[in-house]
């Protein structure tokens, strides 16, 4: 199983040049960054995955670096190691300008790209960067489509609601024809049949492997109501696991035995400083690679 790593990297974090070297080194798989362009001071929108009354906003919410400048340090300084957006909010970027972004960025870095997405959850924070939430995954669907036409064609045009632009040439094209693959990361209701639709692979955080297993089936139903194989989605799964090495690599083989083909191992809360990145990085590959 690919071992993979979500960190945030900001004013107080080593770079993110150093942390993809280090990782590289350590055998984890990529380098994933979230991504929150700006945080509302005042917000009534709790944070997901806690309990009712429970969901203040962290402040490392706050301090998240733009993850397209961060992959781009880390792909330049490492040979192997695929860097990705865990997850790009979408709706919140212009699609065109994040489309030669995505592009350039798997072009120089040899098609080493992830783009996992997200439609987002922050109803101020998607508002003030011009998403239409209640639409925010039919907006992102069509961004998606969008970047696609501008990836692999020669005269790029796209007529739709949320985007339009008349014939247009966008260079350089991504190393992998067709653009990197779109991994979605939703739990939604809907997030499945999107997959099966329109996306590259699925990327949901904090299911345990009983859960994933119902959601994977879930997944298989929904790809042949599509018409398509699912054996060419790219299963990701991101959290954390408790115990020692034994245990967590028990944890691992769980979801590997499901067909999921990559683990992230989320370390958001981590604090990875100048000072103790090296230390921490290895004993987390100690634990999981």
């Amino acid at each position: 199983m690919k071992i993979g790593m979500l960190a945030v990297v900001n004013e107080y974090s080593v770079d993110p040049a150093t942390l993809a070297r280090k990782a590289e080194a350590l055998g984890f798989e990529s380098l994933w960054l979230p991504d929150h362009p700006v945080m509302p001071v005042h917000t009534t929108t709790p944070l997901p995955e806690t309990p009712p009354g429970k969901g203040e906003i962290p402040d490392h919410y706050s301090r998240m670096c733009d993850p397209f400048v961060a992959m781009a340090m880390a792909a330049a300084a490492t040979t192997r190691l695929n860097v990705a957006t865990g997850v790009c909010l979408v709706p919140e970027r212009n699609p065109i300008l994040t489309a030669n972004e995505v592009a350039t960025l798997d072009h120089f870095s040899g098609g080493r790209v992830l783009f996992g997405i997200g439609a987002g959850w922050l109803k101020e924070e998607s508002e003030l960067l011009g998403a239409d939430f209640p639409h925010r995954w039919t907006q992102t669907k069509e961004y998606i489509a969008a970047m696609r036409e501008l990836w692999t064609k020669e005269e790029a045009s796209f007529e739709g609601k949320y985007v339009k632009f008349p014939p247009v040439r966008l260079y350089p094209k991504p190393a992998r024809r067709g653009g990197p693959p779109v991994l979605i990361g939703s739990k939604d209701k809907n997030a499945l049949r999107w997959v099966a639709q329109w996306g590259d692979g699925w990327c949901p955080i904090l299911l345990s492997p009983d859960q994933m297993k119902v959601e994977l089936g879930k997944l298989r139903d929904e790809c042949t109501k599509a018409g398509r194989d699912y054996s060419t989605l790219d299963l990701t799964i991101m959290r954390a696991l408790r115990g020692n090495r034994a245990e967590v690599q028990a944890g691992l083989r769980q979801y590997e035995d499901l067909g999921i083909h990559r683990f992230v191992l989320m370390m958001i809360a981590n604090r990875l400083g100048p000072d103790n990145y090296a230390t921490e990085l290895e004993r987390q590959a100690a634990l999981y690679v």
